[in-house]
């Protein structure tokens, strides 16, 4: 799946602003995944999914690589606490995604369309993020989602 793009090699560390890289499975969830209801409020009306959260670090280095396919009512999401700039590439992640960056009131930032499948080119929140959800490429489009539109989940 995703693995995380560090702006420098330094912002690996604890205290750094962003999240980084690294390994995957090739399972298509996780054994201990949690997995949350998520919806999201457009012009169009509510569309529900079912998402894994990624939790740890680790869970978050790993995200969705190496995963072979994503139903188009599921996802991952990413979150952030205190929210932060995020940036992703998409090394060893198979499939296309639609990265949907959340600003800490629910409104959708910025949506990163179809990215492309083994790319190292970074994609970039361009602000601060409270979370990051991946569905599954082009949905974000068949969906009518857009930039200020409403995501919210428990967990």
């Amino acid at each position: 799946m995703v693995r995380y793009f560090i702006a420098a090699l330094v912002a690996c560390s604890a205290a750094a602003s962003l999240t980084a890289c690294t390994s995957g499975s090739q399972t298509d969830t996780q054994p201990s995944a949690k997995f949350v209801p998520l919806s999201i409020q457009t012009a169009a009306g509510e569309h529900k999914f079912t998402v894994e959260v990624a939790r740890t670090p680790e869970e978050q280095e790993r995200g969705l690589m190496f995963r072979t396919s994503l139903a188009g009512d599921r996802g991952m999401i990413f979150p952030y606490d205190p929210p932060r700039p995020a940036s992703f590439w998409m090394k060893n992640t198979l499939i296309p995604l639609d990265m949907i960056f959340i600003r800490k009131d629910g409104t959708i930032a910025r949506i990163a369309d179809n990215t492309t499948p083994e790319s190292l080119e970074p994609v970039q929140s361009g602000e601060p993020v409270a979370a990051v959800l991946e569905l599954a490429g082009g949905r974000a489009a068949e969906l009518g989602i857009a930039e200020g539109d409403t995501v919210s989940w428990t967990g």
